[in-house]
């Protein structure tokens, strides 16, 4: 199982609607995805009136992960209104090798 982890930051007045939008859009795509097997978003407010913002999906291989991403795996993926959004986010995601853990 392969881990894959993005992170951006939000305005903190911003959280509760780039959480639904990302519920609607990212996330969606994730659990649509044939081979996922499970999509998580976490948030975390900083002390300067922003969000930190991570999603969290696991995949049952990385050819899986090709389904959604794309031929560059690496790449992160974004949606039309995340400009709105984002006040910054990482070009690339992070992906981890599952050795232990529950399931």
């Amino acid at each position: 199982m392969i881990a894959r982890i993005w992170r951006g930051r939000v305005r903190t007045g911003d959280r509760a609607d780039y959480v639904e939008y990302i519920e609607r859009t990212g996330l969606a795509e994730y659990r649509g995805t044939p081979g996922n097997e499970g999509a998580w978003m976490l948030t975390r407010d900083l002390d300067d009136g922003t969000t930190e913002v991570v999603t969290l999906s696991f995949w049952a291989s990385r050819d899986a992960i090709h389904g959604f991403a794309g031929d560059d795996i690496e790449r992160a993926v974004y949606y039309p209104e995340d400009d709105r959004y984002l006040l910054d986010h990482e070009p690339t995601v992070t992906h981890f090798e599952v050795v232990a853990g529950d399931g």
